[in-house]
């Protein structure tokens, strides 16, 4: 049960249970002071039962507590190793990326100094025959 539900109910039991009482021990035939006296037996129980219901409630909250944050804790230890792992293949894709771009600005020169030579030689060539 969500934990809002668990107050509810536990609230709607201990009223339903104390109005149960008071309207049984109301309709018994006995003198007003065995009244009291039953009365008050009657809520002291259902204090001590609500109490009890309330420690049972906060210590199951506080384990729940507990595991989301030990959840949490590993979530923060996988996240942080992706994000090393993402930084490496940055870093990698990067690396390569220069490197790519180095060798291609050097095919590159070595394509224009080829095609500027044979320029030059084609017009060296095309003087020599006039």
């Amino acid at each position: 049960m969500e934990n809002g539900k668990t107050v509810e109910f536990l609230k709607g039991f201990l009223i339903g249970g104390m109005v149960g009482a008071v309207v049984a021990i109301l309709y018994a035939p006995k003198s007003g002071k065995e009244t009291r006296e039953d009365l008050t037996k009657k809520t002291d129980e259902w204090i001590g039962k609500a109490k009890d219901e309330y420690e049972v409630t906060l210590e199951k909250t506080r384990k729940a507590y507990e595991a989301a944050i030990q959840q949490l804790k590993e979530l923060e230890t996988v996240a942080k190793k992706k994000l090393e792992e993402v930084e490496e293949k940055v870093e990698e894709l990067g690396t390569k990326g220069k490197e790519t771009v180095e060798e291609s600005k050097t095919r590159l020169k070595k394509a224009l100094d080829a095609g500027v030579e044979a320029f030059k030689e084609e017009k060296g060539g095309k003087k020599k025959k006039s």
